[in-house]
């Protein structure tokens, strides 16, 4: 919620006189005296173009991708529709709680660091350093994911055999760079009408299954005859599993992985407060209206997709025998048993925006959180270097150089490395959410610790410190046990030991980080009464009055320009 007046919220608190009252650690300043984890200089800072339109777009964009349009068809063959209607209310609740943690934070003092400064600064260096790492390792593989998934979609039309999916790779990581090269302003703009052709599409998909469902399409009302016959849940987990209840209950757990890689992506928007204008107030809205985008665009597609689509049909291309169809959507698969014959095309083209969208806002984080490490002093300085357009570029074309692990999609069958890559970046995003709340439970008791009240606040998240506790929990959870299948019967199978290790690398390779940055540079966890809340917030607290001056200096000049067509009409839930 937001509480409290501007000036009472964003006043830089009490003045010190020396560093020890303050509450200051050396990692606060570096050695040129700049507040570390906040870029000033020309050389290395970013230029704030990102309109709060931009924002709201991107957390939308960065969501809406092969997790929702195409993995939701193995969830669905795996599980049945109710299933995956819990597991992704469940993970969807999560995800809020995240979000509304990081939102608290982050409008407080938007720092250039992003995640890891945050990490760094309000709980423990050595967990900045682990989840900035991590989070860049989540997001170098998640392009080359995006766009073995584009190979994938195109496959719908052109065989493999036909035409050597190398080449649509290579065409896209070629156009993903070059946009992000252009500049914060030109991505942003780039990344706000694709995002917004993703919103349109997905309201479009929504009343296309509720009219198949009712019968529109073909005659044939379904409503809830594919939850009676196959059923809501699926009662066959594998030949090692007797069907039944226990069966049912695996299958339904094991599509927590597939809800949780649907929602990765939600939280940049914490990445992007470097670049944002008036970072206090687009953030929060941002995250405000991430329940609602919840609920419209996962929530209720899921819920869709169930009463369209029976989880044992053949043309899932995830199915547990599924055939060789191209049909990588089960919204496809929907549309093509309701006979609409040119809708597959025109979805099957849209979902191959999708993905193009989210590996561009992929290589835009990952260039971001490479260049936050630099800035908080975890990564060469030399990734924290700026050209004329605020683009950090040797992080940009070091981040992008890793796109090329898609080419490991022109000899493998693309459902396999598909399936290899959710399994890597599943256990990268569950380790940065987990960060992310452990961040925010000591950032709260910190602030409750040296009397920072919540009407002092910019936001603070709805649940408070309890709701990230229970997020807390389920992640651990989630991450502890995702792979459990990989020991039913046995490990030694190839299969098996394949998933175990994609599923749970990312684990020993945080702990490495963390432990092994506490040992090299012997650093402390922050103690709440030691919690630095000031340094350098007079700074964004400047760039907050001068943007809200000229903002009002416009208005005066302008008294007769109206709000634009997207503030009044769509801002409200979009």
């Amino acid at each position: 919620m937001e509480s409290g007046s501007l000036r009472s919220r964003h006043s830089s608190g009490p003045q010190y006189d020396n560093k020890e009252a303050a509450g200051f650690h050396d990692y606060d300043l570096d050695q040129h005296g700049q507040v570390r984890g906040i870029e000033t200089s020309a050389e290395t800072s970013l230029h704030r173009g990102l309109k709060a339109r931009h924002i709201s777009m991107i957390a939308i964009g960065g969501a809406i991708g092969t997790g929702l349009i195409i993995g939701t068809g193995k969830a669905l063959a795996k599980a049945g529709p109710a299933a995956i209607l819990i597991s992704y209310s469940i993970i969807g609740f999560v995800v809020f709680l995240v979000m509304a943690g990081l939102g608290e934070i982050s409008a407080w003092l938007p720092m250039s660091a992003g995640f890891t400064g945050y990490a760094s600064r309000f709980c423990d260096p050595s967990l900045g350093f682990a989840l900035g790492w991590t989070y860049w390792f989540k997001y170098i593989i998640l392009p080359p994911n995006q766009l073995t998934a584009a190979a994938l979609v195109i496959q719908f039309w052109l065989p493999r055999d036909r035409v050597n999916p190398g080449v649509w790779i290579a065409i896209f990581l070629v156009l993903i760079v070059v946009i992000n090269y252009f500049g914060v302003k030109f991505f942003g703009e780039f990344e706000f009408w694709l995002s917004s052709f993703k919103v349109i599409v997905i309201i479009g998909i929504i009343l296309v299954s509720l009219v198949i469902t009712a019968g529109g399409a073909d005659g044939h009302a379904r409503g809830f005859e594919y939850w009676r016959n196959p059923g809501a849940f699926n009662s066959h987990f594998n030949d090692y599993v007797p069907d039944g209840s226990l069966a049912r209950f695996l299958n339904f757990y094991s599509t927590l992985v597939t809800a949780t890689f649907a929602f990765l992506g939600t939280e940049l928007v914490g990445v992007t407060v470097g670049e944002a204008q008036n970072p206090r107030r687009t953030i929060p809205k941002a995250i405000k209206l991430t329940f609602w985008r919840i609920v419209v665009f996962y929530v209720i597609s899921v819920f869709l997709v169930g009463m369209i689509v029976p989880f044992n049909d053949g043309n899932l291309a995830f199915a547990n025998k599924a055939s060789t169809s191209a049909a990588a959507s089960p919204f496809v698969v929907a549309i093509e048993l309701a006979h609409i014959n040119a809708l597959p095309h025109i979805l099957n083209a849209s979902i191959l925006v999708f993905v193009f969208s989210a590996a561009n806002s992929d290589l835009y984080i990952a260039s971001r959180t490479l260049y936050g490490l630099a800035s908080d002093g975890s990564a060469p300085a030399i990734f924290r270097k700026t050209d004329k357009r605020g683009v950090p570029v040797y992080a940009l074309f070091t981040s992008a150089l890793f796109g090329l692990l898609a080419f490991l999609n022109v000899s493998d069958d693309s459902k396999d490395v598909f399936t290899y890559f959710v399994n890597v970046t599943t256990i990268l995003g569950l380790l940065s959410w987990i960060s992310i709340l452990v961040t925010h439970i000591w950032f709260v008791r910190a602030r409750k610790a040296q009397g920072l009240t919540n009407d002092m606040m910019p936001y603070t998240a709805p649940l408070g410190i309890w709701g990230s506790y229970a997020a807390l929990f389920i992640c651990v959870l989630v991450a502890i046990t995702k792979n459990f299948d990989s020991f039913i019967p046995s490990l030694s199978i190839k299969t098996n030991y394949i998933s175990f290790i994609t599923g749970y690398i990312g684990i020993p390779v945080y702990l490495v980080l963390i432990f092994g940055h506490k040992l090299v540079t012997k650093s402390k966890g922050v103690r709440p009464h030691e919690c630095d809340f000031y340094t350098g917030k007079d700074i964004i607290d400047r760039e907050e009055e001068e943007f809200l001056a000229n903002e009002a200096a416009e208005g005066a000049a302008n008294p007769s320009k109206g709000r634009s067509f997207y503030n009044r009409w769509v801002s409200w839930l979009f």
